[in-house]
């Protein structure tokens, strides 16, 4: 059992990196993920910023999302540290993580698809104490899925279904919302509906970190982009120098230096 000495070593570390006297609202310190002989994260130090949106891309088979696993608790870490507001995550339980301000959208769409669009928004809305009525009048329009708010999850397409887990993921009022691929097989239209969206959200004070091979959405979102490849981070920086930079369109773009 831990005392509570120990809570404390765990937590000052946590403070130091991502509490109220810094910007840093999730850090990773030194974090690894074997598999075997495989080491699919290698020793990763990672932040994001309060109030930016991060795009975290790389070539297939990068790591990506298993950092993202990592960061969720769906994995746990072989070595290092995660810490999100002040808070370990380290060791914390996948739900448990959800409370402490942390939303996270799948690439999949994962709603309950015999339940109407606006009895998926209030599952969520069961683990919070907020207005129900206002938070699902607002999610609603901000999704623009007002209209449909009475019919089966099952009849909606694929980007609305996209749009209803980010709004399900909304509702819960996060500090950091986790987006992985939230544009896969999308059309033209949906991804910049998603990207209005986001963008929304973001201009609200939402913070976010996703996960996208599309580099024309992320071009439309991003704030800073981080680059990982073998499990490593490789570069970091604005869109713009990240797809000037030859070793990058080399690896992930596909391109000859």
């Amino acid at each position: 059992m831990s005392t509570p000495q120990d809570i404390n070593v765990r937590r000052k570390p946590a403070v130091a990196a991502t509490g109220g006297a810094t910007s840093t609202v999730l850090a990773t310190k030194q974090l690894t993920k074997n598999f075997g002989g495989l080491t699919a994260v290698d020793g990763v130090d990672f932040s994001v910023e309060e109030g930016e949106i991060r795009c975290l891309i790389g070539p297939n088979g990068a790591g990506k999302s298993t950092l993202l696993e990592l960061i969720t608790g769906q994995l746990s870490p072989s070595e290092g540290d995660i810490y999100f507001d002040g808070t370990d995550l380290t060791e914390m339980d996948t739900h448990d993580r959800i409370d402490t301000g942390i939303s996270v959208k799948f690439q999949s769409p994962h709603v309950y698809e015999n339940l109407s669009v606006e009895e998926n928004l209030r599952v969520p809305l069961q683990r919070t104490d907020r207005d129900t009525g206002r938070v699902l009048a607002e999610t609603l329009d901000r999704t623009a899925l007002a209209a449909k708010r009475e019919e089966p999850a099952s009849d909606l397409s694929h980007g609305e279904k996209q749009r209803l887990e980010i709004g399900m993921a909304v509702t819960l009022d996060p500090t950091l919302m986790l987006l992985d691929e939230p544009v896969a097989g999308m059309s033209v239209d949906e991804t910049a509906d998603i990207a209005s969206l986001i963008r929304s959200l973001h201009d609200d004070g939402m913070t976010f970190l996703v996960v996208e091979h599309d580099m024309d959405f992320v071009r439309r979102i991003s704030d800073r982009v981080t680059v990982l490849n073998q499990g490593e981070i490789f570069r970091e920086g604005p869109i713009e120098e990240i797809e000037a930079d030859e070793d990058v369109r080399r690896i992930y773009l596909g391109e000859n230096a």
